[in-house]
């Protein structure tokens, strides 16, 4: 198969049989992640067929500080696990894959890739949108691409210091380029996040996540002498060049991360594979287990209580939107009457809470038993089923309505991305009083931050927080 391509003015004919290559390179799992086993050549072309059969794919690269990133911060880590490709870079990274026995091929570090993308770029026809760097610095590192490689089609370059008010304009700038591929260099976590924030408004096929890359080919930073690189030690390079800037990152986070490693190939061998869940997921299951079992007697006295007042169900189900996006059946003690769904949009406009969330301080529908049962929470009590059976977790993000969630924007998705809980920060620090827009970013920093002692902490103050029953209603 051949194209026509426009090289310096004259048209030639390509021949792109290479391209016919098959997108089915191993996978290997490495901190939780899947990790392409690929040569660079092939990285390459795999790239470069997906923009042109405009597959829409989301390219993010892994080395020993994003694996650190990603245990501290959950937005970031969900960012990647939605990455269509994440790619092996850095000595690190092949180190640990070989403590725990995986064999990654070659480094796909971004730097290296990034000549071999435009030539062959220009080859193809293909064009490149580049964002991120200092002003001027894209627009520097695409000129000297183009002068290297005669035909590249640099079709926009814009630097990382935009404003959220100006992204609806650069979105527009980039749909209009018709690029084929958008390198997105805003530095790790910030750009994987942009990335996966707006992957859904971008009609670039092939998006990536570059950090730094255009400081070097800009000639801004200069880059580690190759025989630096091939003993990998191109971070000794980078630190000398901005060491306190990056002191942390590797002094501090090398020794992290080869912790980590060991951890995780410890782990390999034993069988487990994510600690962090499985000590949530046991905490979960001991401490919901022991409540239902200590408050039975409780269940009965409500249940009972419910029954005599309307001799309506004892229990309320209701569709919640959990973890990822997947809807689960929430369960509560009935608080409200029967026909309490039917009456719910008549009442919308006298909402005493903002557009998202529902809330009415004297809500008609709710009845006598049912306003003492909110006053004390103990409506949320049948919740530890759903946390025993996996739905939710003792702590995290409060589940949402399917209709609620219909109105999210931003960072309210991002509350998506932890397990919903039956208590949280904002649970504990007055409720309903607090703007949902508060509450999305509590609820988002202590996803990044979440800890098995943070978990306690919240459960400790759930306590006071139920008897003095601020913001229940």
């Amino acid at each position: 198969m051949y194209i026509s391509v426009d090289m310096g003015g004259a048209q030639r004919q390509v021949k792109v049989d290479s391209l016919e290559v098959v997108d089915r390179r191993p996978i290997n799992r490495l901190f939780g992640m899947k990790l392409l086993n690929s040569t660079k050549d092939m990285t390459v072309e795999i790239l470069l067929k997906r923009a042109i059969d405009r597959v829409p794919t989301v390219v993010s690269f892994i080395n020993a500080h994003c694996v650190n990133v990603a245990k501290s911060d959950k937005i970031y880590a969900a960012a990647l696990e939605r990455s269509d490709l994440l790619l092996p870079d850095g000595s690190g990274v092949n180190l640990a894959a070989r403590l725990v026995g995986e064999d990654l091929g070659e480094n796909l570090n971004g730097t290296d890739l990034f000549p071999m993308l435009c030539e062959r770029a220009a080859a193809l026809g293909q064009s490149l949108y580049l964002l991120g760097g200092a002003p001027g610095v894209a627009a520097e590192a695409g000129r000297r691409m183009q002068a290297r490689f005669p035909g590249l089609r640099i079709v926009g370059a814009r630097h990382g210091y935009f404003r959220p008010a100006d992204e609806a304009e650069l979105l527009e700038d980039i749909r209009r380029s018709g690029a084929g591929l958008l390198l997105v260099g805003l530095g790790v976590p910030q750009q994987e996040i942009w990335i996966d924030s707006h992957r859904h408004s971008l009609t670039t096929p092939v998006v990536m996540g570059v950090g730094g890359l255009f400081d070097y080919y800009s000639g801004r930073i200069p880059r580690a002498p190759q025989a630096m690189r091939d003993l990998g030690c191109e971070w000794v390079w980078r630190l000398c060049q901005e060491p306190r800037r990056l002191a942390r990152r590797y002094l501090a986070g090398n020794g992290a991360f080869m912790l980590r490693a060991v951890t995780a190939a410890g782990a390999r061998l034993v069988g487990l594979d994510n600690g962090a869940a499985t000590a949530k997921r046991v905490m979960d299951v001991a401490v919901s287990g022991a409540a239902l079992l200590f408050m039975a007697p409780v269940f009965a006295a409500v249940a009972v209580a419910i029954r005599l007042d309307d001799k309506g169900p004892v229990l309320f189900r209701q569709t919640r939107v959990g973890e990822n996006g997947r809807p689960f059946t929430m369960l509560k003690f009935r608080s409200m009457s029967v026909d309490a769904e039917s009456r719910r949009q008549a009442l919308l406009a006298s909402s005493e809470r903002d557009a998202t969330c529902f809330k009415m301080k004297r809500d008609p529908r709710v009845t006598w038993v049912g306003a003492i049962l909110r006053r004390t929470s103990l409506d949320e009590l049948p919740q530890l089923i759903n946390v025993l059976r996996g739905d939710m977790s003792m702590v995290g993000p409060r589940p949402a309505l399917p209709v609620e969630v219909a109105t999210y924007r931003g960072l309210s998705w991002a509350r998506l991305h932890g397990k919903p809980g039956l208590t949280c920060t904002w649970q504990v620090s007055g409720r309903a009083e607090i703007p949902f827009a508060q509450q999305v970013k509590m609820d988002v920093a202590y996803l990044r931050r979440q800890s098995a002692w943070a978990d306690l902490v919240l459960l400790a103050r759930t306590v006071p927080a139920v008897l003095s029953g601020r913001g229940a209603y």
